[in-house]
């Protein structure tokens, strides 16, 4: 653990090149981070059924809030700490739905970039109009621990209203990394802008020497361009807790406390191994993944290599023969004005050029893709 430690000292760059011992390696890829949205599909579609504008903003936040733990908590619940997560592939997929009282909530996963690294997902419920597709990649640094920018974002939208929300993504940081016991740490703030003027601001802070709790956050929710006139309120640990309030954080009145240890999540159903395609997370990284639980590195270093090399092979093929890896359910956009005009809002920065351009679900390509998806 030290010596990889101390590898890391001086690291700047993308997640994917940063090479891990096996033994810190968690048993999941990247393209699999994308499910983590909809574990709550209810809380997902909530929003499509509020009349008020104001109040269907609540929703959304109160819905992105509950995603969080499960996005930077879950790992760590379920295998003592947070873990290095297998690096996707070019064209790898991650297909899955959950069925509950929502309906049934579809998932697509696919890693559209290698360098840089990006994955773009599109998850969607047609009973209730709702769907939210976005990418991410990140990018690192060590300075005492390791620093993740991410880049990118998240859109959702309510078909029946035609209204969308800009939801951008947090920075976050490693903690417990000397001690052996790594756990994801959010910092710095983030946003949720929607087409019908009003806007979030998600501030997240953690546990210092003194004082605080961990995974804190608070935000607000307010009418474009009005940030002191608070509409409403949200304060409380993303992990654990957060009290919902109408007005200002001292002063208002509370509506809700949400509690994620009494909204158990959804299991997102995923086809049996032998029906998936080898570009499918779960059947490409299957015999890593089950080295991994045995303990047994030799195995698990030698499946990784041999996916890695399979990789450098077909990409030096294609560059051979002048072609592109073709996206199976997303296609690539130079530019999006109407993303453009919602990021201006808060000042934000689409940076296209970090994420090989900007992501978008392409219906036409959905169609047509059947399974089994290969290499070819």
């Amino acid at each position: 653990m030290l010596k990889y430690v101390k590898s890391i000292a001086s690291f700047n760059g993308d997640l994917s090149s940063l090479t891990a011992p096996p033994f810190i390696l968690g048993v999941i890829s990247l393209t699999e981070f994308s499910s983590y949205w909809a574990e709550h599909p209810s809380l997902l579609v909530a929003p499509a059924a509020e009349k008020d504008p104001a109040k269907r903003a609540l929703l959304v936040l109160k819905w992105f809030l509950s995603t969080l733990k499960q996005q930077y908590c879950s790992r760590s619940d379920a295998l003592g700490s947070e873990k290095k997560p297998l690096n996707p592939f070019l064209g790898e997929l991650f297909l899955g739905e959950w069925e509950d009282e929502a309906g049934t909530t579809k998932l697509v996963s696919e890693q559209v970039s290698h360098h840089p690294p990006v994955t773009a997902y599109n998850i969607s419920n047609d009973k209730h109009g709702v769907r939210l597709q976005g990418y991410n990649g990140q990018k690192a640094s060590f300075s005492r621990t390791i620093h993740v920018r991410q880049v990118g974002h998240a859109l959702y939208h309510i078909d029946a209203l035609n209204e969308d929300y800009l939801i951008t993504l947090p920075s976050l940081h490693i903690e417990g990394l000397i001690y052996g016991s790594p756990f994801v740490e959010l910092n710095k703030s983030t946003t949720i802008t929607s087409s019908t003027g009003y806007v979030t601001k998600i501030d997240y802070s953690g546990k210092g020497w003194m004082s605080g709790k961990k995974n804190s956050f608070s935000a607000t929710l307010f009418k474009e361009g009005k940030e002191k006139d608070v509409l409403y309120s949200v304060d409380g640990q993303w992990s654990d807790s957060f009290t919902i309030k109408q007005g200002s954080s001292k002063h208002g009145t509370v509506l809700e406390t949400y509690s994620s240890n009494k909204h158990p999540t959804t299991k997102l159903k995923l086809p049996p191994l032998e029906e998936q395609s080898p570009l499918e997370s779960k059947k490409a990284w299957n015999k890593v993944a089950t080295a991994i639980l045995k303990g047994d590195m030799d195995t698990t270093s030698h499946e990784k290599s041999r996916i890695e090399v399979q990789q450098r092979e077909m990409r030096k093929k294609e560059q051979t023969e002048g072609k592109e890896w073709q996206r199976t359910f997303f296609s690539k956009r130079g530019a999006d004005p109407f993303l453009d005009k919602l990021a201006k809002v808060t000042g934000e920065k689409v940076e296209p050029d970090k994420t090989g351009g900007v992501w978008r679900f392409d219906d036409e390509k959905a169609a047509k893709a059947k399974r089994p998806f290969d290499f070819a």
